[in-house]
């Protein structure tokens, strides 16, 4: 072996300090960080809150009268009369997906390679998944026009005879896609906030909090048994939601993949979005982080 290969192979090793930095600085103990985090939740809001919470009420009902001004005047407000883009909510649609993508994709993969910091980072990162999808979820409904007839795509037992949903339609797809998707994304979420639930509930000072948190705890005591079903329930949710987060996109891209408009009837499209999903998702998730 000469000096090169020598050097070569000393370079490729790692050397692992013994003594980890702490993930919370301050020199702080359980209690105190448990001070820190719940706080603001027993605390009265401040003024700074209420400005805030009425700002987003402001921006709520502006939106509210959006969609009523396009339920009442058709989608031709949504300029969906161009052939060769796309309209306002459809593009909205992917928008809200894609941001919706990374948020549970970080989660899953840090719990399943035991990242100790993705403790500091899960819970705004699923949480921005799930509004995510929520905000996409509606704009397929609205894109209808007639918005009172948005049970037609679920497949449920009817009357109406041979008059069913159209599986060959990737809007279909998306349907199950979707609701898949938001379910994983839901529970992965909230099993994460069990434990923490449970911490809310026992430092609760009326009945009505204690019975409020109790029930959204579902009994939880932080027992050996609870924490080691609730190890095996995150890994399996994670296992599952990492696949979903590239079929569900691949299964929106079909929406215009299968379409006969020109210029959009490709096979690139499920690759394309995936990773474009990815990649615009990553920067939101790290500026809501922020």
């Amino acid at each position: 072996m000469g000096i090169g290969s020598k050097f070569l192979n000393m370079s490729l090793l790692k050397y692992e300090s013994q003594q980890r930095e702490p993930l919370v600085n301050g020199d702080k103990n359980y209690h105190q960080i448990t001070e820190d985090l719940i706080g603001p939740i027993e605390m009265k809001p401040t003024r700074l809150w209420y400005i805030g919470f009425w700002l987003s009420v402001a921006l709520l009902c502006f939106g509210v009268y959006s969609i009523y001004i396009e339920v009442v005047y058709g989608v031709g407000v949504w300029n969906l009369n161009k052939t060769i883009g796309w309209g306002w909510d459809i593009t909205n649609f992917v928008w809200w997906i894609g941001i919706g993508h990374a948020g549970t994709l970080i989660s899953a993969i840090l719990l399943l390679f035991r990242q100790g910091w993705r403790t500091g980072v899960n819970r705004a990162a699923e949480a921005m998944t799930i509004f995510a999808v929520i905000c996409a979820g509606q704009f397929p409904v609205w894109h209808m026009g007639r918005v009172w007839m948005a049970f037609f795509v679920l497949p449920y037992p009817n009357t109406r005879g041979p008059l069913w949903v159209n599986f060959n339609s990737p809007l279909l797809w998306d349907v199950f896609a979707i609701s898949t998707y938001f379910t994983v994304s839901l529970l992965f979420w909230y099993s994460g906030l069990l434990p923490d639930l449970a911490t809310v509930r026992d430092r609760a000072k009326t009945k009505f909090r204690k019975l409020m948190y109790g029930v959204a705890a579902f009994g939880w005591t932080g027992s050996t048994k609870h924490w080691q079903r609730h190890e095996s329930l995150s890994l399996v949710l994670a296992g599952l939601s990492t696949p979903l987060v590239l079929s569900v996109h691949t299964i929106v891209s079909f929406d215009f993949a299968t379409s006969i408009v020109p210029g959009w009837h490709t096979t690139i499209f499920p690759p394309y979005f995936v990773a474009g999903a990815i990649f615009s998702g990553f920067p939101w998730c790290k500026h809501c982080l922020l």
